[in-house]
């Protein structure tokens, strides 16, 4: 969401709420980073900090109010896009998720859906209740056996399979794509063998910021985006996580083509339903989960 409506508003030659939103958070983090700095006796950590935060933020600022002009190229505006938005992730982490680091699951869920409300707010506020549209990125259409498809369309699959590709080439053959696997199976452990499960957090939510960013950028000319959207289609995704185990790149991949599938089908005969019917989905593949997983008590753990 953060991602198609930056860009729409720099389109329109306004400089986006976000980059207040940002520095915001970046100011935030500095104080935190500071205050731990001091508490641990590293002054000179706590000045680096400062100044880093200080050069990064008026930089960001400079750059924005330089390039937010609606002469500026698509292809600037995007970049402009993915730095205002992409650092997000990791400032979000740092803020609200990293103090919260030995709190239970059910905390850090009902962290996250406080940290949803507030976003969807602060979207409201910066951009308006009123859905916006991107220009796309290639124009025309192409036949494909027979098939009439836009060269926009294509351009989302094929950025999509090179984020599936790279995402399975990162999990599987990088260092730190096996120590941020290992930090999610067991943090402990992790933490033994000498991985920072901070730096892992950040790592994710950086990653999660990227392709949640490119996302909206690529859909963006396809359907309107207003400030709740980012809610939905993240949760159809999550549907499609969920048929895919969470555990399996392609098994996930196909779940997600069927959640993709089914409400494309849905939307021409039963329309009304379509949403109703794509959640519904989750429910047999769960229930099927708990039948064919083992259980054990606690006692025999």
């Amino acid at each position: 969401m953060f991602g198609a409506l930056t860009l729409a508003a720099l389109q329109q030659g306004k400089v986006p709420g976000t980059l207040n939103f940002v520095l915001a958070l970046l100011l935030i983090a500095t104080v935190l980073n500071v205050v731990r700095a001091l508490r641990a006796g590293d002054g000179r950590a706590a000045g680096l900090s400062v100044l880093w935060a200080a050069l990064g933020g008026g930089a960001l600022w400079g750059v924005t109010h330089a390039l937010a002009g609606a002469g500026t190229p698509l292809w600037v505006q995007v970049l402009l896009t993915l730095l205002l938005v992409v650092p997000q992730g990791p400032l979000l982490y740092r803020v609200v998720f990293e103090p919260l680091r030995n709190a239970t699951v059910l905390v850090l869920l009902i962290a996250s859906v406080a940290l949803h409300l507030a976003l969807t707010g602060l979207g409201l506020a910066f951009f308006g209740a009123e859905g916006s549209r991107t220009p796309a990125f290639a124009q025309g259409n192409a036949q494909i056996g027979g098939v009439t498809l836009s060269l926009q369309s294509l351009l989302v699959i094929g950025v999509s399979a090179l984020l599936m590709l790279g995402l399975a080439l990162f999990f599987g053959r990088t260092l730190a794509g096996k120590a941020l696997r290992a930090t999610a199976v067991n943090r402990l452990g992790a933490r033994l063998v000498g991985i920072r499960p901070e730096a892992a957090g950040a790592l994710a939510f950086t990653l999660a910021a990227l392709i949640g960013t490119l996302s909206g950028l690529l859909i963006g000319p396809s359907i309107a985006i207003g400030y709740d959207s980012g809610f939905l289609i993240g949760l159809k995704g999550f549907v499609g996580a969920i048929i895919g185990g969470l555990v399996s790149f392609p098994a996930a991949a196909v779940g997600a083509l069927l959640v993709g599938l089914i409400e494309s089908y849905a939307s021409f005969s039963l329309s009304q339903w379509k949403e109703v019917i794509v959640f519904t989905l989750i429910l047999p593949v769960l229930l099927w989960r708990s039948l064919s997983t083992r259980h054990h008590d606690e006692e025999e753990e």
